[in-house]
């Protein structure tokens, strides 16, 4: 291990996963794991014996925000350290990890790394390019904060303020941006995404209602370019195999290599229609919830989805 200040990696989750493990095995001997779980029946919470380092916070149910969302919030308050690290339970942190991500911190400051979602139902595979575009290459142009591989200082940002805020919201990371300005690292990290075709709906409708949250110019114009785009494709063969190799031109710039870089334009034609579907949406499911997300700092939560 390198030389360097004591962490608090937090990590959300119900169920250990292989990530806790990975990430324990990361731990310096004066850094922290915080595996943040919602309430006594999540299966994490009867896990007899812990790594050294790792502690097990209980963040409750949520009240006013996402699950997500409240789950930071409590471990934030219970870390030890003012160096932070977010991440998540869902993708593979391989040796090294923890001491890269905390390098690019005393290089740059406030860095993430970045996102591929991987589609798990052929839905979720189709709309791969969006998410590539979107998720990926937005995310490293925009300098926007991923909360799977996210590190700051508790002094890069007013941090009462932020739990306050944070606390009343959807979206952790997104939130956080709002609040910390972070630099990209071209470091891509698969992400499994879907399953089945509703799951792969809900998550399409979340991730649409948190880019129109916090960039609303941008998602209306996006939106609105998206018939003519998509029109041109059908019109144009031309213009259709430039969009294909915009895709895969991106795709390789991050090194991504999927099948999924040559459904550019299948993914781009269905995208109108699921825009509309997701703006048309009142509430979404995330995590066994169901929300209706009435404004930035102003959620609903309905119901538990069964």
């Amino acid at each position: 291990m390198t030389d360097r200040p004591p962490t608090s990696v937090l990590l959300p989750t119900t169920a250990w996963t292989d990530a806790c493990g990975e990430v324990a095995a990361q731990l310096a001997p004066e850094d922290e794991l915080l595996i943040v779980h919602d309430t006594a029946a999540d299966p994490v919470a009867d896990r007899e014996t812990l790594p050294d380092g790792v502690e097990l916070v209980r963040a409750g149910e949520p009240a006013g925000c996402s699950g997500k969302a409240n789950a930071i919030a409590a471990g934030m308050r219970a870390a030890s350290h003012d160096r932070i690290v977010w991440t998540d339970d869902d993708f593979t942190h391989p040796s090294g990890w923890l001491d890269q991500l905390l390098a690019d911190y005393e290089r740059q400051g406030p860095t993430t790394e970045l996102p591929v979602f991987v589609g798990q139902d052929p839905l979720a595979v189709l709309l791969e390019p969006v998410y590539v575009l979107g998720g990926t290459l937005g995310t490293y142009l925009g300098d926007h904060a991923w909360g799977g591989a996210v590190v700051f200082d508790r002094s890069d940002l007013d941090v009462e303020a932020f739990l306050d805020e944070l606390t009343r919201t959807i979206s952790d990371d997104g939130h956080l941006g709002e609040h910390l300005d972070v630099s990209a690292v071209r470091r891509t990290h698969e992400v499994p995404i879907g399953g089945d075709t509703r799951t792969t709906l809900e998550r399409h409708v979340r991730f649409t209602k948190i880019a129109a949250s916090y960039d609303t110019a941008g998602i209306a114009v996006g939106s609105l370019l998206l018939v003519p785009l998509a029109a041109g494709t059908l019109l144009y063969p031309l213009f259709a195999a430039l969009v294909t190799l915009t895709t895969l031109a991106v795709y390789a710039a991050f090194g991504v290599r999927r099948p999924s870089a040559l459904l550019g334009v299948p993914a781009l034609l269905c995208s109108p229609v699921l825009t509309v579907y997701a703006f048309a949406r009142r509430t979404f499911v995330w995590g066994g919830r169901r929300y209706r997300w009435h404004d930035t700092l102003d959620v609903e939560i309905v119901d538990s989805d069964s």
